[in-house]
């Protein structure tokens, strides 16, 4: 099954494995050697075997993130940014598509990836972390609907409301939650290619290039 090609009004992006090569939570545990108790979680998670209801609270509780921690992460994202996502970006921004970020990532790494790819702080949906005066972890938007498996339901419902149509492209199955909210689906296999998401999207791209994605919405 595939979208039918059109010049979307919106295009969200995930930021995990979509448009940085890292899974941030992940690459904060091997910061703070705690690896081997995350990376099954994210994994899991991602693949669908564990609910992200499952497995967030819990990977927060272990790693509790300080704000040096969270910076760093900012930092890692804008170093390891996926092939093509500055140029698809700009493309699609051009045609006069609104493009967001939508992540269960940590908000102040995300946003600071966004603006190095010309995204907006105001276009950018992601979990906020809190920390004490002296930057320490204190806990997590748990409101949040990016903490839930059907989050970027919610998000998706909002921007179709606003927009009219939108698109989204991701690596996981909480990307493929965005189709209730209203949005069309485009997998992204550069990073990590998820045989669920490979199934389940309206439209599938390999990569390694998310310069594909605008070919594909914008030819």
């Amino acid at each position: 099954m595939t979208v039918r090609r059109e010049s979307p009004a919106a295009v969200a992006f995930d930021c995990d494995s979509t448009l940085s090569r890292l899974e941030g939570i992940d690459e904060l545990a091997v910061r703070v050697g705690r690896a081997h108790e995350i990376v099954p979680l994210t994994q899991a998670a991602m693949d669908g075997r564990m609910t992200l209801e499952e497995v967030y609270a819990r990977r927060m509780e272990i790693l509790r993130p300080s704000s040096q921690d969270v910076a760093w992460l900012g930092r890692r994202y804008a170093e390891t940014i996926v092939e093509g996502a500055l140029q698809a970006i700009a493309r699609l921004s051009a045609s006069g598509a609104a493009v967001y970020v939508v992540s269960g990532g940590l908000r102040e790494p995300v946003v600071h990836l966004a603006g190095k790819l010309g995204v907006p702080e105001d276009r950018v949906h992601a979990v906020a972390v809190y920390h004490d005066e002296e930057g320490h972890y204190a806990g997590f938007e748990t409101a949040s609907p990016l903490t839930r498996s059907n989050g970027k339901a919610q998000i998706a419902a909002h921007l179709v409301a606003r927009h009219g149509s939108l698109v989204l492209v991701g690596d996981g199955v909480t990307d493929l939650a965005a189709r209730e909210g209203g949005a069309k689906i485009i997998g992204f296999g550069g990073v990590a290619r998820r045989q669920a998401v490979v199934a389940g999207a309206d439209h599938f791209i390999d990569g390694p290039s998310l310069s594909a994605v605008a070919d594909y919405l914008l030819g």
